[in-house]
């Protein structure tokens, strides 16, 4: 299920962002020392703090509103299939987050020096993969179901206060 209203982005955004930032934290953490290790995913808790802010302000400020328009370029709502939209609107979303994470990160834990441009670009590069695939068959399946799940249980809650108030 997409969000309805600005109520429900804000809290998808929230959601998505901490999916995906925290899973590209842990793949990162796991570049870094050669290979995944059970302290990763508390590691990763430490960068979380900063990188998931920046991950919300940057979908809801400039991201999502971009992201649509592009994907709206090649589907068209009404008439292509919603995955179809659903899909566009993802892989634009991770055409562009990709390189502004990967950009935060490069600035905020990388200690790139005069490497700046070359160390972003391979951590960019590095990245787009992982967050395409993490995107497209985890996260959004994952955070669209556990989403819809929640705002039908508060819709029936909803329905069932107003029947009893009748």
């Amino acid at each position: 299920m997409l969000p309805q209203n600005k109520f429900q982005d804000f809290i998808f955004t929230v959601f998505m962002a901490f999916v995906m930032v925290y899973a590209m934290i842990c793949y990162n953490i796991s570049l870094n020392v050669g290979g995944m290790h059970n302290y990763v995913f508390l590691a990763a808790f430490k960068e979380i703090l900063i990188m998931w802010p920046i991950a919300i302000v940057l979908e809801l400020l400039f991201v999502g509103k971009l992201a649509k328009m592009l994907a709206f370029r090649f589907v068209t709502p009404g008439k292509d299939p919603v995955i179809m939209i659903i899909l566009g609107i993802s892989a634009m979303s991770v055409c562009l987050m990709c390189p502004l994470m990967s950009l935060a990160a490069t600035l905020l834990f990388k200690n790139a020096g005069s490497e700046f441009i070359a160390v972003w670009f391979q951590t960019t590069a590095m990245n787009f993969p992982m967050a395409l695939c993490w995107q497209i068959f985890f996260a959004g399946p994952f955070v669209r179901n556990v989403f819809g799940a929640c705002v039908r249980v508060l819709a029936k809650k909803e329905a069932e206060s107003i029947n009893e108030a009748d």
